[in-house]
């Protein structure tokens, strides 16, 4: 019974810990008006409108999407082959180097502070 009650323990410990690992990094820890200020330098390539692609794809409703699918835009073979769905955590590891993430991107630019990243992602996370 003490093995039992043991596993059982330790199961729920493992379960919460997941839980509370999985929801940190679905959700981002940015301020989205702040990200919305901060965008205004990823603006020149990328809209925020639905069907409104520049340079590189609208960026409306990006969390969740798979990668290389949104309809009207010319995606790299890379991006295309990639399978990313973008969430928090891809996002956030795209924005950092987005060559070294997704070999072969169009997109060169990164954006190299943490705070501004989770702020774009917070705003990003806001649009439909």
């Amino acid at each position: 019974m003490r093995f039992a009650r043991s596993v059982t323990g330790r199961m729920a410990v493992f379960a919460t810990a997941t839980f509370l690992l999985d929801t940190s990094a679905s959700s981002a820890a940015g301020d989205p008006a702040a990200g919305q200020h901060a965008f205004a330098e990823c603006a020149g390539c990328h809209s925020t409108t639905p069907g409104e692609n520049k340079i590189g794809p609208s960026l409306a409703g990006v969390a969740g999407r798979k990668s290389g699918t949104l309809a009207g835009y010319s995606y790299s073979s890379a991006m295309k082959s990639a399978s990313i769905t973008w969430d928090d955590a891809t996002l956030d590891k795209f924005l950092a180097n987005p060559v070294g993430f997704v070999h072969g991107t169009k997109m060169f630019l990164s954006v190299p502070s943490s705070t501004d990243r989770q702020n774009v992602i917070a705003y990003l996370d806001t649009l439909t």
